[in-house]
């Protein structure tokens, strides 16, 4: 019977129905019967759309979240509004409404904004966390295919390899040396060797070897198993464990500031009864005397300051993700402003990823190789002469070509009109040039097919596979394709240009390395060895010796144009960017060189200089050297441990499984989002969606310009706050009337904080942003330059309010116009202050001037806003009414302008001492 009939007779018709059969206790054929699946060639393409469509996505369904209105009810869990709220009610008391009221509505406005800000900041993450798939390996109708994990369905043939994250529950079928970390699931910590053997029905979930369950993590050898359950009918479904990171708002500096806001409270709480104490000790009335502890208090209390962190925060993620960088954990947008050392792998990092041959030894000759990328457009050439593989005296070329394309897990293929590789690129590039040779890959796997492999682990160095060569000579052959070192400390004889087995002379392949190497070339190294053709498995004891070694090929991968900028732009900053490969260390010199790194007479370390340094010394070389080359991955922690004993904040790029505890380790642990394995990406604080290193710059260059906003927002709002402060605590002490009422003051602190701090939030980056050393980690929240800063307006912000109260007190005798213009003059103060510290006027100018600069609008969008609220609060009779205000005429308008220029100077000065941009 065909797969396809056993589909329409067998095949359950729910995910409950699958659920029923307990897999581990099944064969193989029986699995593959109750799932009409096919071992060789899996689901057909239209049944497994039948399947997704009957079945659904293979996704956990999320759990709910918070409900509107307990997420609305948390805002009003803030320190700061408690005291607003008692305020509130002991005015509501006194039944002086109005008061009471403007307090309770102030308190309103500002919960409903924390919670717009929240909820789009929290929507704004969420939407990122879907940028971060998962992948798997399937095989359909005979081809295997990389899909969305989203789009498996059950039956499904999915091939396992070192650094996959399981895509859903899979019964085994095949596995080589297959290892599993399953500790998410079953707690246990040491990854489980997995088997195909039957289990007993009572077998523990977390002894169930035949098995590999959704969420755990492959940290060794390949396997492959189908599809037996997806989505919530998993077992990570079935206890409802959602093993994705998610993203808090929850930062070291939004602690800062809870901490922050903490202090405050207890510090105006202090001055309110010592304001209370000293207005009754000066025989005030106690109603009178609580009005103006009111009035300290509210003047005090910096409302929208979370607000505005939590919201700067999750633009700063917003623009990230825009500029390829996708933030895991939000603390990394903060640690990237203090980067100080940048350790990059170089492949696809710093290049284009896209591997070319470009030279051949072989059968002591030497070949160049013409034509780019992965097309197999091209020829292979001896000096001038085109070379034909059927002529005489070009075997151990033949035999060299052959076993890059046979000892291979990887094709080429025709792509949105290009040629690409589905696989690795230095796989792909050894496909390109033996087809330039006129090999065809499936012409020689169907004369050499393939009956076994050991895959590529970076502690051998080495990948080889098993295949049959000569049925009626009873011999099979071994390709063995990896290192340079790795293959020539296994082998003992060389092909010669006629195919003859010939002496091997390491010391001519050295200098060969060498010549390629210095000419930037990344160095392949291949070899063959004869069995019987009664083996049919393959091990690493098979080839510890006695391989032919058949020949060298050095291919380039360019720099990328705009890493070399990059670079260029992280140096200028003061960010070191060191260069951490596996590659040979003057093919990693020579690229260094050309992307701006280093200069030629950089020392390398090599991974084997650095494992015989103690803890001293590696801290000393890898603080001075630029470049790291045959570096192990699990030598990558011990330079980041190295560096960080330095003082240096270091951001480390990974993709492999063996990369996870460096990426750990590191301040920021970057993960590429295409090569990436999953467990690098589990470890990782980034994700660069395009593997670039320009993308780990422009990270760093947003991670800068949200703290010099959130730095902005502080310098700006907290002086508001102490200026009113002084003003009410200073006119209680003197005993003279209040030169501003509770009332007036909640009006000024709303209009501030919603049209005039929001739009720091939305500053773009400065010029100069990248031109200043990066951040110390350690400093405190309220610097000393920005203190002292905070101080100068502040006292600023009190000589106007005060100043201008008792002026036009003094020479009109009218209370209420004397408050109207102290406030207007405050808020004309904020206003030249704002343009002072912000990029509207820079950019304004530039444009001007011709220059391709965006304007940034949201700063004049505030002022237009607080124009026309104050042309309200000021010449409305209603508002007039509610706040105790009164009309100003044109030339009393002009007095309020005029005394909150100054600020301007001020500032400038200040700009010079404790820069913002």
């Amino acid at each position: 019977m065909t797969a396809n009939a056993i589909a329409k007779n067998t095949f359950p018709e729910t995910t409950k129905d699958l659920q029923s059969y307990q897999w581990h206790t099944l064969s193989e054929q029986q699995v593959l019967q109750i799932l009409a699946s096919h071992p060789q060639t899996g689901l057909t393409h239209a049944e497994a759309d039948m399947r997704h469509q009957q079945m659904g996505p293979n996704q956990l369904t999320a759990k709910g979240g918070k409900s509107p209105w307990l997420r609305f009810l948390e805002q009003f869990n803030e320190p700061l509004l408690y005291i607003l709220l008692a305020a509130g009610v002991v005015t509501l008391l006194l039944q002086d409404w109005i008061d009471a009221g403007v307090i309770f509505a102030v308190i309103l406005i500002n919960v409903t904004i924390g919670y717009i800000q929240e909820s789009k900041a929290e929507d704004a993450i969420s939407a990122l966390s879907a940028v971060v798939t998962t992948e798997a390996t399937v095989i359909r109708e005979g081809e295997k295919t990389r899909l969305a994990s989203t789009e498996l369905v059950p039956g499904d043939l999915v091939q396992l390899a070192s650094g996959d994250k399981v895509p859903a529950d899979l019964r085994l079928l095949s596995l080589r040396e297959l290892q599993v970390d399953e500790s998410a699931l079953t707690g246990e910590s040491v990854a489980v060797e997995k088997a195909t053997l039957l289990l007993e029905m009572e077998t523990p979930l977390a002894e169930r070897s035949n098995m590999a369950y959704a969420g755990s993590l492959v940290t060794y050898g390949q396997g492959e198993g189908i599809v037996v359950a997806i989505a919530d009918a998993t077992e990570t479904g079935r206890i409802s464990q959602l093993l994705e990171s998610s993203t808090g708002l929850k930062t070291p500096l939004t602690r800062k500031i809870d901490k922050f806001s903490k202090t405050l409270l207890y510090a105006v709480l202090g001055l309110a009864a010592l304001t209370f104490a000293v207005g009754l000790g000066q025989g005030g009335s106690w109603i009178n005397v609580f009005k103006a502890a009111v009035a300290l208090v509210v003047s005090a209390i910096p409302e929208g300051l979370p607000a505005i962190v939590t919201v700067t925060l999750a633009i700063g993620v917003s623009r990230m993700a825009r500029r390829h960088a996708i933030i895991r954990k939000l603390p990394a947008v903060e640690a990237l402003g203090s980067t100080t050392v940048i350790c990059s792998d170089k492949t696809g990092t710093l290049t284009e990823n896209q591997m070319t041959v470009q030279a051949i030894y072989t059968g002591n000759q030497n070949y160049t190789v013409n034509g780019i990328g992965y097309a197999p457009d091209g020829e292979i050439l001896m000096g001038q002469q085109l070379v034909d593989l059927n002529a005489d005296g070009h075997a151990a070329l033949r035999e060299c070509l052959e076993a890059g394309l046979l000892c291979n897990d990887s094709h080429i293929e025709w792509q949105n009109e290009q040629w690409s590789v589905v696989g690795t690129p230095t796989e792909g590039a050894l496909i390109a040039v033996a087809q330039k040779a006129r090999l065809t890959p499936a012409t020689l796997e169907q004369e050499m097919p393939r009956i076994d492999t050991i895959p590529f682990e970076s502690q051998h160095q080495y990948m080889a596979t098993l295949h049959e060569l000569d049925a009626k000579r009873r011999l099979n052959v071994i390709y063995i394709k990896g290192s340079v070192e790795a293959i020539l400390q296994r082998a003992d004889r060389m092909l010669d240009t006629q195919g003859q087995l010939a002496p091997l002379n390491a010391a001519v392949v050295e200098q060969e390395v060498k010549h390629m190497a210095q000419q930037g070339l990344r160095v392949l190294a291949f070899a063959r060895k004869e069995v019987a053709a009664k083996q049919q498995s393959l091990a690493h004891t098979d080839i510890e010796d006695s391989l032919v070694f058949l020949g060298i090929q050095g291919m380039i991968d360019p720099p990328r144009s705009e890493a070399i900028a990059a670079i260029r732009a992280c140096q200028e900053a003061g960010v070191q960017v060191k260069m951490i490969t596996g590659d040979h260390a003057l093919t990693a010199l020579a690229i260094a060189r050309q992307i701006g790194i280093c200069s030629a007479q950089e020392k390398v370390f090599t991974g084997q200089q650095l494992a015989q340094m103690d803890e001293q010394e590696l801290a000393q070389a890898a603080e001075q050297s630029m470049v790291f080359a045959r570096v192990a991955p699990e030598q990558k922690l011990r330079l980041v441990k190295a560096l960080q004993s330095k003082g240096e904040i270091v951001a480390m790029t990974g993709d492999g499984v063996n990369d996870a505890p460096a990426l750990k380790q590191a301040d920021i642990g970057v993960a590429m989002g295409i090569a990436g394995s999953d467990v690098a990406k589990e470890s990782a604080d980034m994700l660069l969606t395009d593997d670039n290193f320009a993308s780990i710059e422009a990270a760093v260059e947003e991670g800068r310009a949200v703290y010099l906003n959130l730095r902005k927002a502080i310098a700006f709002m907290l002086p508001i706050n102490v200026g009113e402060s002084m003003t009410i605590l200073i006119a209680i002490l003197l005993a003279t009337v209040l030169p501003i009422l509770p009332l007036q003051i909640l009006w000024l602190n709303m209009v501030s904080s919603v049209a005039l701090i929001a739009p720091l939030a939305f500053e773009p980056k400065s010029g100069q942003v990248m031109q200043q050393p990066p951040r110390n980690p350690n400093e405190k929240l309220l610097s000393g330059s920005l203190l002292q800063r905070i101080l100068a307006i502040s006292v600023f912000n009190w000589l106007v309010i005060f100043g201008m109260f008792q002026w036009v007190l003094q020479t009109t005798g009218n209370e209420a116009l004397a408050r109207t213009m102290a406030i207007n003059g405050l808020v004309v103060a904020e206003v030249f202050y704002l343009l002072s510290i912000t990029q509207f006027l820079p950019s304004l100018v530039a444009r001007i001037q011709g220059k391709r600069t965006r304007i940034a609008y949201a700063p004049a969008i505030g002022i237009v806003a607080v124009v026309i609220l104050q042309c309200l609060f000021s010449q409305w009779s209603i508002m007039n009414q509610f706040f105790d205000t009164t009309p100003l005429t044109l030339t009393q308008a002009f007095i309020c302008v005029g005394i909150g220029l100054p600020v301007v100077f001020i500032a400038l000065i200040l700009q010079h001492f404790d820069p913002l941009n």
